[in-house]
């Protein structure tokens, strides 16, 4: 192949925005998923809106993508903390981020894979997340990224004989819009978190699209289910949030 698109999943800011640039520059053309205006703009950036956590607006969304589209990458990258603890969890946040982290890339996925094995090829990555190793007030959001593993490795097997790849990008404390919601930008208490990761300092939305485009290279199809904590060294032992 020598024209590819990438669909990806809260692609308007943060990782996924810079993923999407970065792919553009390659020659990709890119798809972007998310409840909001992209914060950037590009003639080769396409941008749908809808709510993932809708299940019947995520399938319409997909329809509408795969008919417009020849998707050859998905990066499902949209995702949501909801942080509470054990008393306070709910079953409500766990249906919630199940459809968001599980239920979304089904999905996506099942709407874009007839094109992808007619192709004989297909990149699925995932954002994953260090908390599936678990941490504290993370209930639903540690359970449902575990879930992604499992989920990417079966999709792995199944789909390997089709050219199509299925990884995950588990990614530590990242200096996003999704960690300032849990962790005051500025404060001490980012600083203490920094000081706590062995290599000194928190990440940056360069340094997990830096994984995610090893994963999204045509050429790197020797590499299927496997999960790269992107953390700093925080997945090596103990740490807490």
């Amino acid at each position: 192949m020598t024209k590819y698109t990438a669909l990806i999943t809260g692609g308007s800011k943060g990782i996924g925005a810079d993923l999407g640039q970065r792919l553009i520059a390659k020659g990709y053309d890119v798809v972007s998923l998310s409840r909001g205006t992209p914060e950037w703009s590009d003639a080769q950036l396409h941008h749908v809106e809808v709510d993932l956590l809708d299940a019947t607006a995520t399938q319409s969304a997909a329809a509408e993508i795969a008919a417009k589209h020849n998707i050859t990458h998905l990066v499902h990258n949209a995702g949501m903390i909801w942080p509470n603890l054990l008393e306070e969890a709910s079953s409500s946040d766990l249906a919630g981020l199940t459809q968001l982290h599980l239920g979304a890339p089904l999905i996506m996925l099942q709407a874009c894979l007839p094109s992808m094995k007619a192709n004989g090829f297909g990149r699925v990555l995932f954002n994953g997340s260090r908390a599936a190793l678990g941490v504290p007030t993370r209930t639903a959001y540690s359970a449902t990224k575990a879930g992604i593993i499992g989920m990417a490795r079966t999709w792995a097997l199944e789909l390997a004989p089709h050219g199509i790849t299925v990884n995950v990008v588990s990614p530590g404390p990242v200096q996003t819009d999704n960690f300032w919601g849990i962790i005051p930008k500025g404060s001490a208490r980012e600083e203490e978190l920094a000081k706590r990761i062995p290599v000194g300092r928190l990440g940056n939305v360069r340094d997990i699209s830096n994984a995610f485009l090893f994963f999204c290279d045509p050429e790197n199809g020797f590499v299927t289910g496997q999960t790269l904590y992107v953390c700093g060294g925080g997945s090596v032992g103990a740490m807490s949030l």
